[in-house]
């Protein structure tokens, strides 16, 4: 780990998931964090290095980018406070505003 990535508060594994079932996981292991509390989240599927920033920035979490680890893939972010509500059963959609 490089001095400029953050420690995990948090590590989700995600290993062997397919990004759908990876942001399930992940928001059931965060659900009751802290805002401020650091994630890594060790992802295997190819379209983690763009599905994590993407659902970062439609929920707000601050992303900090990949995590140098010897053979493993992991993206570290950080908690808003205050993140944009997603579906239950669809995290990569937000909830709806009853609009």
């Amino acid at each position: 780990m490089t001095p400029d990535t953050p420690s995990p508060d948090i590590t989700v594994d995600g290993t062997g998931l397919l990004c759908i079932t990876l942001l399930l996981r992940l928001r059931k292991e965060i659900d009751s964090a802290a805002p401020g509390t650091i994630v890594h989240v060790i992802a295997t599927d190819p379209a983690a290095p763009l599905d994590l920033p993407a659902w970062c920035h439609m929920t707000g979490h601050h992303y900090l980018g990949p995590v140098p680890e010897s053979g493993r893939d992991v993206y570290a972010f950080r908690l808003t406070p205050q993140p944009m509500a997603t579906r239950p059963d669809t995290p990569w959609h937000r909830a709806e505003s009853g609009h």
